[in-house]
């Protein structure tokens, strides 16, 4: 009896569109006014001591084990929820554990290949073509995904305004598309860092295959131990959401210490703008040590790096098609993940592509390019924005 009267005051608030919750006694309740769009089944009533502890990784993973289930979009519900000011996200009496982080170079490195060393395969099966897993950036409504990955690439490339010849390093670089695009296409000779296996043995087999050795190299190393440069250029996608909340200091000054003099930078990632904030089922299952920091808390730490911004650009719209596309190909390709990923794993991703689609769109989260400079402002920059967007 404490169970439900503990649920009702905690999922009537919950939403700001009508839902259904079917209880695990059999009962049906219905909140907001018209026909619900959404119908949550408790299989089972998850303890309410669990609830107190942290809400979001409770009922995370009742979802993941099937404990829940869900008819209706999920994206839609957890946007409801971030819009609804008294859900269960806002309370802090719901939210008092978070999984330990550490950022060693042993437990960063441990943090990255729990997730981007889940198999090339696997990343294929769903991403597009391009292998590329951070936001895009839809010049046209008519963009494939494809497209829009490669718009990104040449977006924060041209954002750079690099000359031929001069040297990028890329922090964090994936699969490699971008800094191989700046060494095809912009004559720039290229580094990328990497702390994932995997992806560090794709991007050297790529760069055999397109016979780039004289000209891009890619190293398996900590961000923080690299012994190379400097660097008249600095990309970095994606990647300091991953350095934690203690580090973002550090980080911020190894991009100055890692740039020539007037060297310029263009960093890319997801950023509140709201203020920093941890999510602890993400942390505990999808992305271990992430944290996103607030906007103002990174122009902090760029500024006490003694670097000075150019530009910003925030993506929020763009992360959010990004990560609709996401999804839906997942979905499509269900049956071939089942070979190799059990159904617990399955619905962990599909809940946490909806989750974070729903979170962009609900304005909870943000992305947001910074273009810095080391020294004044732009100094090597044109001084319009003209020049991004020309062919």
């Amino acid at each position: 009896m404490l169970d439900k009267i503990f649920y009702k005051k905690m999922l009537s608030k919950s939403f700001n569109i009508p839902v259904r919750i079917n209880y695990w006694d059999g009962t049906s309740e219905e909140y907001g006014q018209g026909e619900p769009e959404v119908t949550i089944t408790f299989k089972e009533a998850v303890p309410i001591k669990d609830l107190l502890r942290n809400a979001s990784i409770a009922l995370g993973e009742a979802y993941m084990d099937g404990r829940i289930q869900i008819e209706g979009s999920i994206q839609r519900l957890v946007k409801s929820a971030y819009e609804a000011h008294d859900s269960f996200f806002y309370n802090s009496k719901l939210k008092h554990f978070l999984p330990k982080q550490s950022h060693s170079e042993r437990h960063s490195k441990d943090d990255v290949q729990s997730h981007y060393d889940l198999g090339n395969e696997f990343y294929r099966l769903w991403l597009d073509p391009t292998m590329t897993y951070s936001c895009a950036y839809f010049e046209s409504e008519n963009d494939t995904l494809e497209q829009a990955q490669l718009n990104k690439v040449h977006h924060i490339i041209k954002k750079l305004h690099p000359q031929p010849g001069k040297t990028l390093l890329d922090i964090g670089c994936g699969w490699g598309t971008l800094m191989l695009t700046a060494a095809k296409e912009y004559g720039l000779d290229v580094s990328g860092i990497t702390l994932s296996e995997e992806q560090y043995k794709f991007v050297q087999q790529r760069i055999k295959d397109e016979g780039l050795e004289a000209h891009a190299h890619v190293y398996l190393e900590d961000y923080r131990e690299l012994k190379h440069g400097p660097f008249d250029y600095i990309t970095s996608v994606g990647m300091f959401e991953h350095v934690g909340e203690d580090n973002l200091e550090t980080y911020f000054q190894t991009v100055a210490d890692y740039l020539s003099d007037d060297g310029v930078a263009l960093i890319h990632g997801i950023t509140r703008q709201q203020g920093g904030a941890y999510n602890g089922w993400i942390n505990q299952y999808i992305f271990p040590g992430g944290y996103i920091p607030g906007m103002t808390e990174n122009l902090e730490h760029i500024v006490a790096a003694g670097m000075q911004v150019f530009d910003l650009e925030t993506l929020r719209r763009h992360y959010q098609r990004t990560l609709e596309i996401w999804e839906r190909n997942f979905k499509q390709n269900i049956a071939k993940i089942s070979e190799s990923k059990d159904r617990k794993f399955i619905r962990m991703w599909d809940l946490y592509l909806q989750a974070c689609a729903a979170s962009f769109e609900a304005g909870n989260i943000n992305v947001i390019q910074y273009l810095i400079s080391k020294g004044p402002s732009g100094k090597n920059l044109p001084k319009t924005r003209d020049y991004i967007y020309t062919k």
